[in-house]
């Protein structure tokens, strides 16, 4: 739920404190356009930000819906020093999250190719402050969110292995978590991830394998234990390493690396 006050932090970024450039009296109608195409996301957002500044979302288009170059993707009408305020933010946060979506539903469409039942998912590689958006987006792209904080799942990494060793890290953390929190275990040779299994992890992690060795991997693992592959994975990748029998690809680059998509703002139409 986006709250009140991120969306006063964007507007008072924006705005500073004296706003002079969007002094225009009278009422006027605004359109958010596609100029590409590309997957919808961060519509909720940009409606929060007129809302708050009093501003009718007259009409919105589906969270997740494909969209072309050309199409309205929302539509606000009230007071132009206000609809003008709004502008640039509700571009930008809606830019940037159907980014993400776009750039996740190729990767999950590149997955389709190979099995219908592999999950692309996020990782925790978020812009701070703005985490909840581009998770939301991963969603309305057909991904899947991973872990939105920490006390949503374990995950044993490398440096607690480092330091506790895989055995001991494992337990130590079962010791701690509740009965409905799962453990993921990270390992980095095919031949750690029957040790993590049988650590009692629920989901190893199989970090910078290539597709060989990723493959070998979940083929030491029992049929009863998730298999995750991540670590630098490209969408272009993402058929390969579908193919290794994984459960979920995950991929930093969903939220860290997608292209704005891109939108203008007209308005008096």
């Amino acid at each position: 739920m986006l709250h009140d006050s991120q969306v006063e932090a964007w507007l008072r970024e924006d705005l500073g404190h004296h706003d002079v450039t969007n002094e225009v009296p009278g009422e006027t109608t605004g359109r958010l356009v596609a100029k590409e195409s590309g997957v919808a996301a961060g519509l909720d957002a940009a409606a929060r930000v007129f809302d708050y500044l009093d501003v009718d979302v007259t009409e919105r288009i589906d969270e997740g819906a494909g969209i072309d170059a050309g199409d309205t993707v929302l539509r606000a009408e009230g007071p132009a020093k206000a609809v003008l305020r709004g502008e640039r933010v509700a571009v930008n946060v809606a830019g940037h999250a159907s980014g993400v979506a776009t750039r996740t539903r190729r990767a999950v469409d590149a997955a389709r190719e190979v099995d219908d039942d592999v999950r692309i998912a996020a990782t925790r590689k978020t812009t701070p402050g703005l985490r909840e958006l581009e998770k939301r987006a991963v969603v309305a792209g057909g991904g899947d969110t991973h872990r939105l904080d920490l006390s949503h799942m374990v995950m044993v990494k490398d440096n607690h292995v480092a330091e506790m060793g895989l055995e001991s890290a494992v337990q130590h953390f079962r010791d701690r978590v509740s009965f409905a929190t799962k453990v993921e275990v990270e390992v980095e040779s095919p031949e750690d991830a029957p040790r993590a299994a049988e650590a009692g992890a629920d989901v190893v992690l199989l970090d910078n394998m290539s597709p060989e060795r990723t493959t070998q991997a979940v083929d030491l693992l029992p049929d009863d234990t998730l298999a995750e592959a991540s670590g630098g994975i490209t969408v272009d990748a993402v058929p390969a390493y579908a193919s290794t029998g994984v459960d979920v690809v995950s991929m930093g680059s969903l939220t860290h690396s997608a292209a704005s998509l891109d939108y203008s703002f007209r308005t008096g139409e």
